[in-house]
């Protein structure tokens, strides 16, 4: 474009003619800048777009600028040229050859990796003129899954395979003031993609607790939330999902047990569910609102049940225990009682048989004591008969006086 306060005064008609035509050939060779910004998808196929005025003998060049001019493509002779191309880049690349004549130069690349994102050069030159642009790619991996798991008063959030590096915010549910502490550690791998986790000490509310992982391509979120147990003495039982029957459109399903088993998975509301060969018996039905209804349940069914709503921005967790009370278990219990009760009545009874022998024993050492005294008294009178009869008559009246004192003791002599 000619400058405004340009000067044609004095110049000929053949010399002004010449000069534009030196700007129109100038300007068939221009180098345009930040013509776009693509996005690609990691491990996904991207273009990147090039377009010139079509033509003959058309050469195509593209470089990755950054890296310092790296032969990614070449065209020319009407085929690939690509004895020059890096190895990063081999067979990876692709041009649309029936679209070259029609001035599409746009390169394929497949299986987008991280060390790909820079700024690339697309240079064609036919006939008519030269022309170079340049495209900025981006490479996104978005996040995926936000698992979030809870263990006593321990929540643990964490995503996997990110691209660029991202952020983890934690909220409760409903909103509150409340302050949650949290550390979060992010790691890099080799293809030099983000693994982030971040772990929340509870502090023994009844709110539920959310983690947001985002990027500037994408966001999820995950809530989890603690219902109360649920006791069962019967052989069924219904679960809830949510604390609320929230509808299932829009959502995907999926119930576990003791956080890993599967119990059953249910892409849509409108699709039926299918439930996994362990838990067929069991599996009676799943309601509107997601609640799972369980049958022929047994001990061995007692833990924690997870239901999982998941749509492409937020999964919704919900752990319920299920304890499962056997109905003869309180038969057993009576009969441990009347075991109890029979125990101690033996006890007592084995305690007054002892107490009895014990008294019976004692009576007879005293009966036997009686005797012994007895026997001992009447060999003693027999001893005393046989000396008064062997003795003399004077030792006889020595010792009457004091026989007949000894009986008349306490009476009066007459005189």
């Amino acid at each position: 474009m000619l400058h405004p306060h340009m000067n044609f005064t004095g110049m000929t008609e053949v010399e002004c003619k010449l000069f534009l035509v030196v700007v129109i050939f100038l300007g068939m060779f221009h180098l345009s800048r930040g013509d776009s910004e693509v996005s690609c998808v990691f491990m996904e196929s991207c273009i990147l777009p090039c377009s010139f005025q079509g033509g003959t003998d058309v050469v195509i060049h593209w470089n990755q600028v950054t890296a310092g001019h790296l032969r990614v493509h070449s065209f020319y002779h009407n085929q690939d040229q690509l004895a020059h191309q890096v190895q990063h880049f081999r067979d990876r690349t692709s041009l649309f050859k029936d679209q070259i004549s029609r001035g599409n130069a746009s390169l394929q690349l497949t299986g987008v990796e991280v060390q790909d994102e820079d700024t690339y050069k697309c240079h064609t030159s036919v006939i008519r003129g030269n022309k170079d642009s340049l495209i900025n790619l981006k490479v996104d991996a978005p996040v995926g899954e936000v698992d979030l798991q809870q263990v006593e008063n321990r929540t643990t959030c964490s995503s996997e395979g990110i691209y660029p590096e991202p952020e983890l915010t934690w909220c409760t549910s409903p909103p509150s003031n409340l302050n949650l502490q949290h550390k979060t550690t992010k790691q890099q791998t080799e293809q030099l993609l983000f693994n982030i986790r971040s772990y929340l000490i509870l502090s023994g509310s009844d709110l539920g607790y959310s983690c947001t992982v985002s990027t500037r391509r994408n966001r999820k979120r995950a809530t989890l939330c603690q219902l109360s147990a649920i006791s069962s003495s019967h052989t069924e039982a219904t679960i809830p999902c949510t604390a609320s029957n929230t509808s299932l459109t829009g959502f995907s399903l999926t119930w576990r047990f003791n956080h890993s088993q599967i119990i059953l998975n249910q892409t849509r509301a409108d699709v039926p569910s299918s439930g996994s060969e362990g838990w067929r018996q069991q599996v009676k039905g799943v309601s509107e609102s997601g609640s799972l209804m369980l049958q022929n349940l047994s001990p061995h069914h007692e833990g924690t049940y997870t239901c999982e709503l998941s749509d492409a921005e937020e999964t919704l967790t919900t752990n319920t225990f299920l304890r499962i009370e056997n109905p003869g278990n309180s038969t057993g219990r009576i009969g441990v009682g009347v075991t109890v009760v029979l125990a101690v009545v033996v006890a007592a009874a084995a305690a007054a048989v002892f107490l009895l022998l014990h008294c019976i024993k004692k009576k007879g050492q005293q009966e036997n004591m009686r005797e012994t005294n007895y026997d001992e008294i009447q060999a003693e009178i027999e001893r005393e008969h046989i000396n008064e009869a062997t003795s003399p008559q004077s030792e006889e009246m020595c010792v009457t006086p004091l026989f007949k004192e000894n009986e008349d003791c306490g009476q009066t002599a007459p005189s």
